[in-house]
């Protein structure tokens, strides 16, 4: 009976070991893309019909803070700011969030203009 060599897979297992941790050693801890900043409470207390004025102030709080760190807004918090402003009666702020919206993330652009004819037109649905 022949006994089988052991030394091969041990070498290719010891290559893939190291490999492995030399591969794992080189992995980053990327920071996020965006600061939400309460962002997604804020959509929360929306849709359970919470104050829009405390939402309004709790947004452009966190809107200040993003750009204190200098950081980027989130897709839609601009919007969802905008969207508050037209359900409270202040039109220049919400097609100034809706731009701002529109400026920062073009693919939303057809459907801020939607928004934006709407509430031209007195209609908020």
């Amino acid at each position: 009976m022949q006994r089988k060599s052991l030394w091969i897979p041990r070498v290719f297992m010891l290559a893939a070991l190291t490999s492995t941790a030399l591969l794992a050693g080189c992995v980053q801890n990327q920071p996020p893309i965006y600061q939400w900043e309460g962002y997604q409470s804020q959509i929360y207390s929306y849709f359970k019909g919470d104050s829009k004025e405390a939402q309004i102030a709790a947004l452009e709080e966190g809107l200040q803070k993003i750009q204190a760190k200098n950081g980027a807004v989130p897709p839609g918090y601009h919007a969802q700011l905008g969207m508050l402003y037209m359900e409270t009666g202040k039109s220049d702020q919400m097609a100034r969030e809706f731009e701002a919206e529109k400026t920062l993330f073009p693919e939303s652009t057809q459907y801020m203009d939607f928004l934006l004819k709407n509430a031209k037109n007195g209609s908020t649905q």
